[in-house]
């Protein structure tokens, strides 16, 4: 048997095959979650104008630098402006111009005062009449927002490959981007294995379980940027799983789970190579997570996971997101930090590791505390994890306080 490659060669065996998705243009209110393809560069400033910060009143900063409460400076009102409604005159010696946050700031005034530092006579009718008594002193600037202030011209607002979340696409907004150039979606097919597997609802004949990679599988792929197309189920048999695969393999990435290993009833690869896809690896030195097959068919990623739920979980984010993000345009080696160990860990020296643990902060930094129960059939304990610690082939044992690198898990994708 062939040895088992490690962690990190095989994310490289994959990554050097995915090629990007190709560039569509979609609608701002289709974006979130999705990925610029392209830099989104400013064609003018933001905002386009000189604009009042507060509602109040437009002067000539010189005029009101002596104003108080016992020397109130008199301005005759001459125009008002409103936000979408500019005012059409100038300030002049001696006036000034009703103005409302967000406003162009008339021509000839430097500063605004706000509402709360005036008074204005009123008419019995209780209409204002053409004065205001400024009652503070405002400085050159005051309450004032200059155009570009935020956004100038020519600025890059975002880089190729950024996530579009609500603040994303209001900046996209802000420079009139739409629609957007993005990576598209990668088609992924899930194929699940086994004759024992039955639809979630089924009831249940002896020796028979419910399918949850058929659900947790699809859901990581979309967490992932990814787009699934179809989810079908392959029979222990060599011409159903044949018949699964074929359609499966239409997609940028097929993600296949159990049914490649060395059993009697595992159909899964010799249907693959019928199938002209071509090996790349087979089997990962990794806990959970062993028998995992990865090939190619032209630029179509194939994924073999192991059947049981904790360790396609884990093999999905070790090896299968990085690829969905570098296809979706993401950086896929984003999602790593590290951490102290907050018990100690021994394992077998022979393989990597791949520990749930819990993630709390304290003074120093992280903590990743490994889960009483590690076992690859125990899917519960990946509702209590925030993180996979990746504890090295060739270490024997690691103590509370060690440092280790950890994957993010998508607090999303585990219920929370």
């Amino acid at each position: 048997m062939a040895k088992a490659i490690e962690v990190e060669a095989a994310r490289r065996e994959i990554l050097a095959r995915v090629r990007p998705s190709a560039v569509q243009a979609v609608r701002l209110g289709e974006a979130l979650g999705r990925r610029l393809a392209l830099d989104a560069v400013a064609d003018g400033e933001f905002q386009p104008f000189d604009n009042s910060a507060m509602d109040g009143f437009a002067v000539r900063a010189a005029e009101v630098a002596r104003a108080g409460l016992g020397s109130p400076v008199e301005l005759a009102v001459v125009d008002e402006s409103r936000a979408g409604r500019p005012a059409t005159h100038a300030v002049k010696p001696g006036e000034a111009i009703a103005i409302s946050t967000g406003a162009v700031l008339p021509a000839g005034a430097d500063a605004v005062v706000r509402v709360e530092d005036t008074e204005r006579d009123r008419q019995d009718d209780g209409a204002a009449d053409d004065r205001v008594f400024v009652l503070a002193p405002a400085a050159p600037g005051a309450n004032v927002r200059r155009a570009g202030e935020d956004i100038a011209a020519g600025d890059t607002v975002l880089r190729a490959g950024t996530e579009l979340g609500p603040a994303e696409l209001g900046v996209l907004a802000t420079i009139g981007l739409d629609p957007v150039p993005l990576n598209r979606r990668p088609r992924v097919a899930v194929v699940t294995s086994g004759d024992e597997l039955l639809p979630a609802g089924t009831a249940l004949r002896p020796g028979q379980i419910h399918d949850s990679n058929s659900h947790t599988v699809p859901a990581l792929v979309r967490l992932a940027g990814g787009e699934v197309i179809t989810t079908r189920h392959a029979p222990d048999n060599p011409q159903g799983t044949r018949a699964a695969l074929v359609r499966a393999l239409e997609a940028d990435v097929t993600i296949v789970c159990g049914g490649v290993s060395v059993g009697e009833h595992d159909h899964i690869k010799a249907a693959l190579a019928d199938l002209d896809v071509e090996e790349v690896f087979w089997r990962v030195a990794l806990k959970p997570g062993g028998p995992t097959w990865f090939g190619t068919r032209g630029e179509t990623l194939v994924f073999g996971l192991p059947g049981n739920p904790v360790s396609v979980m884990a093999t999905f984010l070790l090896l299968v997101r990085p690829a969905l993000l570098a296809m979706a345009g993401g950086d896929p080696a984003g999602r790593r930090i590290t951490a102290r160990l907050g018990a100690g860990y021994e394992k077998p020296t022979d393989r990597a590791h791949a520990a749930r643990c819990r993630l709390e902060a304290d003074e120093h930094g992280w903590v990743a505390t490994p889960l009483p129960r590690q076992g690859s059939h125990i899917l519960t304990s990946m509702v209590a994890a925030d993180c996979l610690a990746l504890i090295p082939t060739g270490t024997a044992a690691l103590a509370a306080g060690d440092a280790v690198e950890v994957e993010l898990l998508d607090r999303a994708s585990m219920g929370r």
